[in-house]
């Protein structure tokens, strides 16, 4: 007769995870790809050099789900597995088993992990896209359920590995001004009343004001004409390689050039002066609320976000654009946005809190030979190894872990490292704040 585990047994179980890969055509191909080369890891799959590999997604979200390795596959307590068996998925898992996430969190948000970890190699932009709040996104979910696939938030945050660049929110209205006067094409797209009445605000013009101009401008630019965007798009491209005989170009024209080689006449190439050109160096990170447009442009990073999909788009892009939501879902807030540099827990890993409950991250760097603790936490999180390898102790077991594992750790479950190898691994749970605060 079987014996069942009990809720106490399960909850105390790190549970090793198979996880899905996303191909989109904006990712790093082949071995290029670090996506691409822990994906291969984690499943034991082949790396196609022509493929494309974006994203890895680690948690439950149904469009890129992840499974329990089956234990029955585990060998001599080593988390080393057979390849090319999918167990249950971690959703499903979860739901059976609601306390391994705590008793706070399934409170707050149900039986289901609220946040979804991702790595991506990015190659060329992203869409200029935000993600709805709560509110618009359950309206959007139940309008075009085919296009928002589920009805939650998406605030995010970006932490890099390599040198990675992104665009983000709008540049002040000193900057915009500047702009109106530097990049006639944007005044032919818009018309000379919008760009003088942009030009005629001061700092002293209220906040409110300010956003019902640039709202107007930004809406009139992103729904002009095809016809319009090829005419501008061209006189832009044809301007800036003129001018670079006689000057240097700056960088966002350098990269506005860069954007127009990936995306011919897309009104994406013109509507990139409107934002923050951010390039972080590895170990910073960019974070994004609802409601805010972005793109991220090249390199490659950790992402993480709460468990959703949904994504509006208006421009680079070849996939589904909704202008007239983007337009008027967006904050309009100006400004260069907030880098977190991390915060030091102890030598070897550093801390990434965002403005959200729903998620943060530790980065640990960890030496040949070294150890370190991660102290028991009311929450569920998931950590990957993406690079070297090692041994992690917990009370239950003691394990090789290695670059590819991605693992999933319960609410209150103390777990320990000891390096074979220079060891980096990511974590991510639900925000340390949250339990302070409740």
């Amino acid at each position: 007769m079987e014996v069942m585990e009990s809720e106490t047994a399960i909850a105390s179980k790190v549970q090793r995870l198979r996880c899905s890969v996303q191909n989109y055509d904006w990712g790093r191909k082949g071995v290029d790809s670090t996506v691409a080369e822990l994906y291969a890891l984690n499943s034991g799959s082949e790396i196609d050099p022509e493929k494309p590999y974006a994203e890895i997604w680690m948690g439950t979200h149904d469009s890129g789900p992840s499974f329990l390795v089956p234990s029955e596959h585990k060998s001599n307590g080593n988390l080393s597995v057979e390849f090319g068996s999918h167990g249950e998925s971690l959703k499903s898992w979860i739901s059976k088993n609601p306390s391994v996430l705590g008793e706070k969190v399934v409170q707050r948000w149900g039986s289901d992990l609220p946040f979804l970890f991702k790595v991506l190699s990015v190659a060329k932009a992203l869409s200029i896209q935000a993600h709805p709040d709560k509110e618009l996104a359950k309206t959007l979910h139940k309008l075009q359920p085919s296009v928002y696939k589920d009805d939650n938030h998406k605030p995010e945050m970006a932490l890099a590995i390599t040198d990675f660049e992104a665009l983000c929110g709008f540049i002040s209205l000193q900057e915009l001004k500047s702009v109106l006067h530097d990049v006639p094409e944007i005044v032919e797209l818009v018309g000379s009343t919008d760009a003088n009445q942009l030009l005629n605000l001061s700092d002293q013009d209220a906040e409110e004001k300010v956003k019902i101009v640039l709202r107007s401008i930004f809406t009139k630019l992103m729904s002009a004409s095809k016809e319009m965007i090829i005419e501008a798009t061209s006189k832009l491209k044809d301007r800036l390689h003129f001018e670079s005989q006689v000057r240097q170009l700056t960088d966002k024209e350098r990269l506005v050039l860069e954007l127009e080689k990936q995306y011919p006449a897309d009104v994406g190439v013109i509507s990139a002066f409107f934002f923050n050109y951010v390039k972080l160096n590895p170990g910073e990170a960019l974070y994004l609320g609802p409601n805010e447009p972005h793109a991220y442009l090249f390199g490659e990073c950790i992402e993480c976000m709460a468990t959703s999909d949904n994504v509006v788009r208006a421009g680079l892009t070849p996939k589904h654009r909704d202008v007239n939501t983007l337009c008027s879902m967006l904050t309009y807030k100006q400004g260069y946005p907030e880098i977190l540099q991390g915060v030091p827990l102890n030598p070897y890993v550093r801390r990434y809190l965002p403005p959200f409950d729903e998620f943060e991250v530790d980065s640990c760097n960890l030496p040949r030979l070294e150890s370190v603790a991660f102290p028991a936490v009311p929450g569920p999180s998931i950590s990957m190894v993406t690079r070297g390898e090692g041994i992690m102790h917990t009370s239950f077991l003691e394990d090789v872990i290695a670059e590819g594992d991605v693992l999933f750790i319960p609410a209150d479950t103390e777990f320990s490292i000891t390096s074979a190898s220079d060891l980096q691994l990511y974590r991510t749970g639900v925000n340390s704040k949250f339990f302070q605060a409740s």
